[in-house]
């Protein structure tokens, strides 16, 4: 074979390999868009089932629609360094902005009518790097899979002719995903608290911290508050905004405080089930104290424009094998979008 032989073959195989890689993307991009496989779960749909229970409120999130921003600081006791080599759990202080909200797609639900409430925080490091993360006001996650969850939105909108969810559904849906049992024991004897400040929020789902090494330690952690919990008042399930007003009145006192609590996995606990806690004598360590110092409306506030992904973290922290986190990323990138055009073409 002759070397302008051997040139040309090269040269077609060249132009080929570079054909290919558009006609890759665009299939990557069909495929994630559920485009090849209108069957598969995806993140349209997740959103779509989400806005059919929370009804339609343009320039909201599709889910945790009603809160408020916050703002404070987090500083670090260096305790977690041995675990993760992410700056913010060296001594020191971190800027963060946040937003408590409750569950729900709802901006104008009522604050006593959602017994599931969330903290989000965006902590911002020194170096450029973020770490964002989602909290809830629960012990464990009530599905182990995506469509555990899309199953369970679809099984409790609302009937058409009582307006309640049709207990048929749910009774079928209980058969299908048995691991909720616990979750609706948990909701029928929990309390919930006169005010966010008082209320311990959990990662839930499970992920890596990476020492110095790049060894990974698997944890999941609490924001576990100073205030003292107080069960919800008569006066205030009668007040559409207790929630807020609460949260108002003790900032203007002073300061509101949590420690963030790291607690490492053992030998056995899974990774990838968020709807099972991990025992009590787990390993934890105390990484610090979180402080929040003011609020501010949502729309237009500091949090407005921030997606709390919970898939955007620093060097040292590293996403678990759990699927829901990958569902969560996509799904409040899909909510993110669709939010701000709205309030950008009211504007």
């Amino acid at each position: 074979m002759n070397k302008s032989s051997l040139s040309t073959r090269q040269k077609i195989a060249r132009l080929a390999i570079i054909a290919v890689i558009p006609l890759l993307l665009i299939t990557l991009v069909l495929w994630a868009g559920g485009w090849l496989t209108p069957s598969r779960l995806t993140s349209d749909k997740l959103v779509t089932a989400l806005q059919q229970s929370g009804g339609h409120h343009p320039g909201y999130r599709r889910n945790h629609a009603k809160g408020v921003c916050v703002l404070g600081d987090f500083a670090a006791n260096g305790n977690a360094s041995t675990l993760s080599r992410a700056p913010l759990f060296a001594p020191g202080t971190t800027p963060v902005v946040g937003r408590f909200a409750i569950a729900g797609g709802n901006p104008n639900a009522p604050d006593y009518a959602v017994p599931v409430r969330s903290m989000a925080l965006a902590f911002y490091q020194k170096n450029g790097e973020q770490w964002r993360t989602g909290m809830n006001a629960m012990p464990f996650f009530p599905v182990q899979s995506v469509q555990g969850f899309y199953d369970l939105q679809i099984a409790t909108l609302p009937d058409a002719k009582t307006g309640k969810p049709d207990p048929a559904k749910i009774q079928a849906f209980v058969q299908q995903h048995p691991e909720i049992t616990p979750f609706f024991a948990w909701a029928k004897q929990y309390v919930p608290s006169s005010s966010w400040t008082s209320d311990r929020f959990n990662s839930l789902n499970a992920f890596n911290f990476v020492d110095a090494e790049g060894n990974p330690h698997l944890v999941r952690w609490s924001m576990v508050p100073h205030a003292d919990y107080q069960p919800i008042t008569a006066n205030e399930k009668g007040d559409a905004q207790f929630l807020q007003n609460d949260l108002q009145q003790r900032l203007a006192q002073g300061p509101q405080r949590w420690d963030l609590i790291i607690t490492v996995a053992g030998p056995h606990d899974k990774s990838s089930d968020a709807t099972v806690a991990w025992p009590a004598e787990r390993q934890t360590i105390n990484a610090g104290t979180l402080t929040i110092n003011k609020t501010t409306p949502q729309q237009n506030g500091a949090c407005n424009d921030i997606n709390y992904d919970p898939l955007i973290l620093p060097n040292g922290i590293t996403a678990s094998d759990d699927p829901i986190l990958n569902a969560r990323s996509s799904a409040y990138a899909k909510s993110y979008n669709a939010r701000t055009r709205e309030q950008a073409e009211a504007n």
